[in-house]
């Protein structure tokens, strides 16, 4: 209570207050270690330094082999506690001013209600993409891969483009 209150108050009722006051201050002091000892409660937030933006090569790293010719497989890998969106994923075959969409195959995935798309299927662990396959490579064909994925803690990168550099056939 405010001091300007106890002492508009008739004396006896003031030392009633402050005994009261005394008796709460005492009883919190004294539940304070026990409080301390409980265990947290999950808010789904990491613990440690992981809500921080990792640069896109460590939050989705990604690589291409070459399974049977002309037969490409994108394999990506992302970051603990970081997810890659399936309907953001594109191949497309590059030569010169030309270029045409891949047909691919992925995995299933994990369906989720995702907080910025809403239902998606998501790829917490290693994903691989086989593309169809491609019969004649010109010089300077590229593959360009297209991809987005998000952090758990809130953070979504925005859409990517990588552009990886097929051997002539």
């Amino acid at each position: 209570m405010p001091a300007w209150f106890l002492t508009a108050m008739k004396p006896e009722r003031a030392i009633g207050s402050t005994t009261t006051l005394c008796w709460l201050a005492a009883m919190t002091l004294a539940a304070a270690p026990a409080l301390a000892q409980l265990p947290e409660r999950s808010t789904g937030a990491p613990k440690d330094n992981s809500q921080r933006v990792l640069p896109m090569d460590e939050a989705f790293p990604w690589h291409v082999s070459e399974a049977a010719p002309g037969q490409f497989r994108v394999v990506f890998r992302p970051a603990p506690e970081h997810y890659l969106y399936r309907h953001a994923f594109s191949f497309h075959l590059q030569t010169g001013v030309e270029e045409r969409a891949l047909a691919y195959q992925l995995p299933p995935g994990l369906e989720k209600n995702d907080q910025f798309f809403g239902d998606v299927v998501a790829y917490y662990n290693q994903v691989t993409a086989e593309l169809e396959r491609i019969e004649d490579i010109p010089e300077g064909a590229a593959l360009l891969i297209e991809f987005q994925g998000c952090a758990n803690w809130g953070f979504c990168y925005p859409p990517q483009q990588a552009r990886f550099e097929l051997p002539p056939r």
